[in-house]
């Protein structure tokens, strides 16, 4: 995304940091049979970016819609190879939640409050 050319947005990259309010990533995949999203970690995708900020804005290519976990995992090692996988894959499927003994619901219990998926059309 040509995100530098925005005159109203102060664009940052790599790692989030506790000030920030929101950040936007890229998904590997996105798992249709439970709305989750597939983040691998590295250099231009940094984990800290789904944890640390308020509002978490995901891009998905279209193309990279699964309908299962194991259409996910099969893609990705296809791609990735045996013995050379990302360091780290987070499944994320919404901001997280708890309940205390009272059983009053805590949204969310860690990270991003909101979370949103832009899905975009493949070339």
């Amino acid at each position: 995304m040509p995100w530098h050319r925005a005159q109203t947005l102060e664009v940052k990259e790599g790692r989030a940091e506790d000030a920030d309010t929101a950040s936007v990533t890229h998904a590997f995949a996105g798992v249709a049979e439970s709305g989750t999203i597939v983040q691998l970690s590295g250099p231009d995708n940094p984990t800290t970016l789904n944890f640390l900020p308020e509002a978490h804005i995901v891009l998905l290519e279209a193309k990279d819609l699964d309908a299962s976990y194991e259409e996910g995992w099969t893609r990705l090692r296809e791609i990735y190879g045996r013995g050379q996988m990302p360091r780290t894959v987070n499944m994320i499927s919404g901001p997280s939640r708890t309940a205390d003994i009272e059983q009053t619901i805590v949204r969310p219990a860690h990270g991003p409050k909101d979370m949103h998926v832009i899905i975009v059309k493949s070339r």
